[in-house]
């Protein structure tokens, strides 16, 4: 029914075109993998993994002079996880992307509230994850102002679910889903952010400044008990410069992380710093180099020194395989990443993307090494009249570190690490209606 009754609205949200503008669009991305040592090591008596997966979206945008509405909705599927002849979808995927309000306040202000991406800059710390089939989003409160080459934005989150009219309305403690931070995916409680930013010529600037909060708990028998406990709080605060001339950009990043994780464990000295420059030598070649260096745990017990990027869009960097801070590697011997890359425009229709990456830790791990190994990484795309396809592959040649860092001894891991994708992506516009 839920389905039914949104498709309706939308329907009657058509009619509505000659007294705002609507659009009405869409997004099909079915993605088949081959997976052979994706997100860690394979062993060799391991069998490989194949499966497809489709995104399906359902964006609607309503505006008006006053304020502006979008809902998106989505489905994200594996191919075969229900069975047929079924009256239920079993695996529960479909839901609402997306529902915010952006209401115009005058003079530059408005406000943003509901479920929404929140993406900046190169999305390092906050992004939408879009490569993820589910994507990121956050419920949140946002007060904007966005004028003459300056913006900033603060934004507000505070998490809850409630089983029943006597939960605790206003405290910490959810009645539902466990508001915590996941070591890997730092879920949060709460949220607060400022983020300013100054565009000028050929240079910008932006300021990024964070607080999150978790929930602590305590194990009893197996199972986490909250009540009581309290919070932490963790602190990033960053910047992001870019600079761009010709055919020469330069961009960086620095960050530092400070105050509590989960449980009061507490975080000194951790940060983040990268540089990235490309330069385009030709309408068809685009080179890039760059290197990121993410502090790793080198204090006392109690203590941590491992910087995490949060909510940023972790896929982008470190290597398409995702070893790295993908649902991996939280509170570990962090990371230093060397790449070079090369883009080429093979015409105008298509290109070939060429990655090679190089990983060492930022801290030793218990053997004294350091180094990890190196990732190749190829993407080429295609359009077509009103799609593109997208192909990759990845291979990782992991040194002895790597199999130590992954727990996999060298003679049981399999003799490729590899992995394979090729993307169907469609965006069809189904209205565009005006005044």
């Amino acid at each position: 029914m839920k389905k039914q009754l949104i498709v309706l609205v939308l329907l009657l949200g058509s009619f509505q075109a000659m007294q705002a503008q609507f659009t009405l669009d869409g997004e099909f991305r079915p993605r088949a993998e081959y997976r052979h040592g994706f997100g860690s090591i394979i062993s060799e008596s391991a069998e490989p993994a194949f499966s497809i997966s489709t995104r399906a979206r359902l964006n609607a945008n309503y505006k008006t002079e006053a304020y502006t509405f979008y809902l998106s909705m989505q489905d994200v599927l594996t191919w075969g996880e229900n069975r047929q002849i079924n009256t239920v979808d079993t695996n529960n995927s479909f839901a609402i992307f997306q529902a915010w309000a952006d209401i115009k306040l005058g003079s530059g202000f408005s406000t943003k509230i509901g479920r929404q991406v929140l993406s900046y800059e190169d999305q390092r710390i906050m992004g939408g994850l879009d490569w993820a089939q589910m994507g990121r989003n956050h419920d949140a409160a946002l007060i904007q102002y966005k004028k003459d080459g300056f913006m900033f934005d603060v934004g507000l989150a505070f998490n809850q679910d409630f089983d029943d009219y006597t939960s605790n309305i206003s405290g910490y403690v959810s009645t539902g889903n466990e508001y915590t931070e996941d070591p890997n995916f730092f879920t949060y409680k709460a949220m607060q952010y400022g983020y300013l930013k100054k565009d000028w010529s050929a240079f910008s600037a932006s300021l990024l400044l964070l607080n999150n909060t978790f929930q602590n708990f305590e194990l009893v028998d197996g199972a986490r008990t909250y009540d009581g406990y309290g919070v932490s709080s963790l602190q990033t605060i960053g910047t992001h410069l870019k600079y761009k001339s010709g055919a020469f950009g330069l961009d960086g990043n620095a960050y530092l992380q400070t105050g509590e994780r989960v449980n009061d464990l507490s975080v000194k000295g951790a940060y983040l710093l990268g540089l990235e420059a490309t330069f385009k030598i030709s309408s068809g070649i685009g080179l890039g180099a760059g290197v990121e260096v993410i502090s790793g745990n080198d204090a006392d017990a109690g203590e941590t020194g491992a910087f995490f990027p949060l909510y940023g869009t972790n896929h982008k960097f470190n290597g398409f395989m995702d070893y790295f801070y993908v649902g991996n590697h939280a509170n570990s011997i962090g990371l230093v990443d060397v790449h070079v890359s090369a883009n080429f425009t093979l015409n105008e229709t298509s290109s070939l993307l060429v990655k090679v990456l190089n990983f060492s830790g930022e801290q030793e791990l218990a053997s004294g090494d350091k180094a990890l190994g190196t990732e190749l990484d190829l993407v080429y795309a295609k359009k077509f009249d009103g799609f593109s396809l997208v192909l990759g592959y990845s291979q990782m040649f992991a040194s002895d570190g790597m199999h130590e860092l992954k727990g996999v001894t060298k003679a049981d891991a399999a003799d490729a690490q590899n992995w394979a994708w090729a993307m169907l992506v469609m965006k069809p516009k189904f209205l565009n209606g005006t005044k």
